[in-house]
């Protein structure tokens, strides 16, 4: 088990390296001097000479690349080349916001996915097991920003019971934080919830047909005290796989669900800097949120090998 861990963490770091050169040859690509940008069409080209001097635009790339790459490893990537403001705090407050609304919607479509899709399963020649399916199917279609708007208008707007949209910080005051958080998490959880709800069904389905469960069942285990105990674990590692790709897929959809409710996240850090072509900050939030879901990657892989006996054997031999 351990080498199987070790080999993974190398081909993470491997990861992580490769797509540093490729987020950054990819914004070198861009058409535009940022020195030209910021600076404005009209500026001289003295002005522009001075600034792409001033920021080291002018350096062989590769010495641009490991100064970049040295300021994302001291979280200090540089300065912004429009407003001069410092990118890496801006980085670290974003994070900070992103996190918690995909740690609390995650935490939602887990909650609510898990135990759903197993009743699903075993009530699937059900009425009950027919109609959530049904409702899972339509949380798969509804787009999250669809949800968060109709949230928003219910709501907030016509029930008043949670603010529509902005932040607080959890130690100031934290029922102003969870009120400020759960719609938006609740927008962003639907669709992954319910796509995790369908693979949690599929996997259990799988699984009732099973020689051991028929002798747990023999055993006098009642169905539910079955499946709790022998049929989810089993069913684990494909909901585990889904469930890490579900992951990645809410840090990237955070993007929008914050621009809706106005959350100061990365995702509206990363649309702020698009529209004011910040290309250095663009570029290290990108990373950020490469190298996020590369490490999600990671952890789904080494949780394999905890929760499945048969990987660790596979993995000593």
């Amino acid at each position: 088990m351990l080498w199987q861990l070790t080999r993974r963490l190398a081909i993470l770091v491997a990861s992580i390296v490769v797509s540093t050169v490729v987020v950054f040859a990819f914004m070198q690509v861009l058409p535009g001097n940022p020195a030209r940008v910021a600076l404005g069409v009209n500026a001289s080209e003295q002005a522009v000479a001075r600034m792409t001097a001033q920021y080291g635009l002018d350096r062989p790339l590769f010495v641009q690349y490991l100064d970049w790459l040295g300021g994302m490893l001291r979280l200090d990537p540089g300065v912004e080349y429009i407003s001069r403001a410092p990118i890496g705090p801006q980085i670290v407050d974003g994070l900070g916001v992103t996190a918690w609304l995909v740690a609390a919607a995650m935490l939602l479509a887990v909650g609510v996915a898990v135990p759903m899709g197993a009743w699903m399963a075993m009530r699937h020649r059900h009425v009950d097991g027919v109609v959530l399916s049904a409702v899972s199917q339509l949380g798969v279609a509804v787009p999250a920003f669809l949800v968060g708007i109709v949230g928003i208008s219910v709501f907030a707007v016509r029930l008043g019971w949670v603010p529509s949209g902005g932040w607080v910080v959890p130690v100031q005051d934290p029922v102003g934080f969870l009120q400020r958080l759960l719609l938006p998490a609740v927008a962003l959880a639907l669709v992954q919830g319910s796509v995790l709800a369908r693979y949690v069904r599929s996997a259990v389905l799988d699984e009732l047909g099973q020689d051991y469960l028929r002798t747990a069942r023999a055993k006098g285990l009642r169905p539910a005290q079955a499946v709790l105990r022998h049929t989810l674990r089993n069913a684990a590692v494909p909901v585990v796989t889904v469930a890490g790709l579900q992951l990645a897929s809410l840090l990237i959809g955070a993007v929008v669900i914050e621009r809706v409710f106005v959350l100061p996240g990365l995702g509206s850090l990363l649309l702020d800097s698009v529209q004011a072509r910040e290309l250095l900050t663009i570029q290290s939030v990108v990373m950020v949120l490469v190298v996020a879901v590369l490490v999600i990657n990671f952890l789904v892989d080494a949780v394999y090998v905890v929760i499945d006996p048969r990987l660790r054997t596979g993995a000593d031999r």
